[in-house]
């Protein structure tokens, strides 16, 4: 998840947590004014579950990795324990002796906020009337109308913080997938134009090469002549291929830090590139790209950074940036091991550092 998200996520978090805490605390001070012992027991279990169930499903809303079937069991049980609190909760400290605290209607409120998660428009609906007139009904059993109007009032406070915040929330959610969905369609796309450049340079030359086959083998006397023609084909369109490919394998070390800015910079890390006056060679500009690429993916994956450096030059590449923790690196990842090998192989060296959380990563080519 990236560092935008991530926060995003905690914010509407802890805006989420005022409606549990509605529904934890408030409830809790009636458990302490209720005398009878089994009213409060029973009341503090029903406020208990309802509680977990309910951090539960909000938790699983703004959490993109737990799935749908998931997040639909937690909203039923969600709904059972709502529908249970009303009995458990519902008498407790709700005589003059107790101070006649509004104990369920503070779970009512939180009910009211969390209805917009659940899902179908006929579910939260049917949620809310339910919540509604359960609060009517405990407020005309008490003679307290303080009942329904907490309910009410406190319920649409925490409707209108909680549903703004949970509506950025989807909408960044959905910002992010479209832009993953954007890179897959542009690597697709990609795919498929090479795919159609080798069809167009191949496809003329093998169907020339399949009728003169043809040819020698119906006419074995003409059979020496085509296949010096066949000989001459296969090595043109052999030529093209390779040119083709030599092409697709040109290196714009420009456009791929400039792409890497960009993914840092929609991730909240702040960039900032150096690169020569004068486009590289483009065997330098083929070794130091992968050296960018995998210390980009190493900002995100493995830091909580705020800003990031790239210095390119003419022999090497230094990457610098903060947020690093001291954890040690993955056993399973090669990704460093990797571009170490390769660089070694022609010469180059790669050493990292880590001082005061600030992670530093220098590629040098010989």
């Amino acid at each position: 998840m990236h560092v935008r998200l991530r926060r995003a996520r905690l914010a509407t978090l802890a805006t989420l947590s005022m409606a549990v805490l509605s529904s934890l605390v408030l409830p809790g001070i009636g458990v302490f004014r209720e005398p009878d012992p089994v009213r409060a027991v029973l009341g503090a279990t029903g406020t208990l579950l309802f509680a977990a169930a309910q951090t539960a499903l909000l938790y699983a809303t703004v959490t993109p990795d737990i799935s749908r079937n998931i997040q639909h069991r937690l909203a039923q049980a969600f709904g059972v324990t709502a529908l249970a609190s009303v009995p458990l909760v519902g008498p407790l400290a709700a005589t003059a002796e107790a101070g006649r605290w509004e104990s369920w209607a503070w779970i009512g409120a939180s009910i009211l906020a969390t209805a917009p998660v659940l899902g179908r428009r006929s579910v939260v609906v049917a949620t809310v009337a339910a919540t509604l007139a359960a609060a009517a009904l405990l407020a005309w059993w008490h003679g307290d109308i303080g009942y329904f109007t907490i309910t009410v009032a406190v319920g649409l406070c925490l409707v209108a913080a909680s549903g703004l915040h949970l509506w950025l929330w989807t909408l960044l959610v959905e910002a992010d997938e479209g832009r993953k969905a954007q890179v897959k369609l542009a690597a697709a796309e990609e795919r498929l134009r090479f795919a159609r450049d080798v069809h167009d340079l191949l496809g003329h030359d093998l169907s020339v090469i399949a009728l003169k086959a043809e040819l020698a083998e119906r006419d074995p006397g003409r059979a020496a002549e085509e296949a010096a023609d066949l000989r001459r084909l296969a090595a043109a369109a052999l030529s093209d291929l390779r040119r083709a490919v030599h092409g697709y394998r040109e290196v714009d070390l420009r456009a791929q830090i400039t792409a890497i800015e960009q993914v840092l910079r929609s991730s909240g890390v702040r960039c900032t590139a150096t690169l020569p006056a004068q486009d590289l060679p483009q065997d330098v500009a083929a070794r130091l790209a992968p050296v960018v690429r995998e210390a980009g993916t190493n900002v995100l994956r493995h830091s909580k950074a705020t800003w990031c450096t790239i210095e390119v030059g003419p022999d090497g590449v230094t990457v610098a940036n903060d947020g690093a923790t001291e954890r040690p690196a993955d056993p399973h990842s090669s990704g460093l091991r990797g571009l170490a090998d390769r660089l070694a192989e022609s010469g180059g060296t790669l050493h990292t550092r880590l001082d005061g959380g600030v992670f530093t990563l220098e590629a040098t080519l010989r």
